[in-house]
């Protein structure tokens, strides 16, 4: 049995005239009638009585017209969702991210994405910038929102936002006082700094950018969290130069003020496995992509 002969069946079975069946379905009447015969003896049941005036559909006949229907709208709606699966619509994604990229990039992607594609499963972890880069080659992730561009054997890289270095200081400190502050007044103070082994790249241009001022920083604390770094500035155990997104983040304490000289940009990257032909994630990224560039053209209006 094909699913032409379903076609078939429900055709003569609603118009109960094999001639009108026929030219519903666009073929001649002889074929029509064959077909519908063979559905039969393939059955071995008979699922229309006919007589030179009439056909009608047998009880055996109108069992069959309700379970065709059934698997009718069960093939169509396999196909549906066959599409949808393809167009990226219906499963799930895993993303990890740095916590800076929620005071920026991540609010608008993920709402954008949420009203696109509603029925997609999210799965949102905030791991640093080298646990997404693990968690990504051991499928943990499907797609990473790290922090500085990285080099990784298997893995794509492609910038979403660059922005300015920041420094935070607490709100009582003598240099909160000017507008703009000189990388060379902060060759005496304390620094907070998030930890070399958890984003090396980050940590190192916050090295260099001091030592091309003339100095190396003094490193009170450490912390994994720009969050926790924020804390602890507004607790005054030292200074910080963070991202400008951390702006956004409104801390009692807290002041933050733009740098005197020009430094290298920081960059917040979408990463992702290179050979991963995931639907969804394919529509995440081109998501991401247009959310970013949508929000670049607006801010430079």
């Amino acid at each position: 049995m094909e699913l032409r002969h379903l076609h078939y069946f429900i055709a003569v079975a609603e118009e109960l005239h094999f001639s009108r069946a026929a030219k519903r379905l666009h073929i001649s009447q002889p074929p029509l009638s064959q077909q519908i015969r063979g559905l039969e003896d393939e059955l071995g049941v008979r699922l229309f009585e006919r007589t030179k005036r009439q056909v009608q559909l047998t009880e055996a006949g109108k069992v069959f017209l309700e379970r065709s229907y059934l698997v009718l709208a069960q093939l169509e709606q396999a196909i549906e969702v066959t599409q949808r699966v393809e167009r990226g619509e219906v499963g799930r994604l895993a993303i990890g991210f740095v916590g800076s990229a929620t005071y920026t990039v991540l609010p608008d992607i993920l709402s954008v994405f949420r009203e696109q594609f509603p029925a997609v499963e999210l799965r949102l972890h905030e791991l640093t910038t080298q646990e997404q880069i693990q968690a990504l080659h051991h499928k943990q992730v499907d797609v990473g929102i790290v922090r500085s561009a990285i080099i990784e054997p298997g893995l794509s890289m492609e910038c979403v936002l660059q922005e300015s270095l920041v420094l935070a200081l607490p709100q009582t400190h003598p240099l909160s006082a000017q507008a703009k502050v000189s990388l060379s007044a902060l060759a005496d103070e304390l620094f907070i700094l998030f930890p070399a082994k958890m984003g090396p790249i980050f940590y190192e241009q916050i090295i260099n950018i001091c030592q091309e001022a003339g100095f190396r920083p003094k490193v009170a604390q450490e912390a994994v969290q720009m969050q926790t770094i924020i804390g602890l500035v507004a607790a005054g155990l030292g200074i910080a130069l963070v991202p400008a997104c951390l702006q956004n983040f409104h801390r009692s304490g807290v002041t933050y003020r733009p740098l005197q000289e020009q430094t290298p940009k920081t960059g917040l990257y979408l990463a992702w496995r290179q050979h991963d032909s995931s639907p969804v994630i394919r529509a995440f990224l081109s998501l991401a992509q247009k959310t970013m560039q949508w929000e670049s053209n607006r801010d430079d209006r």
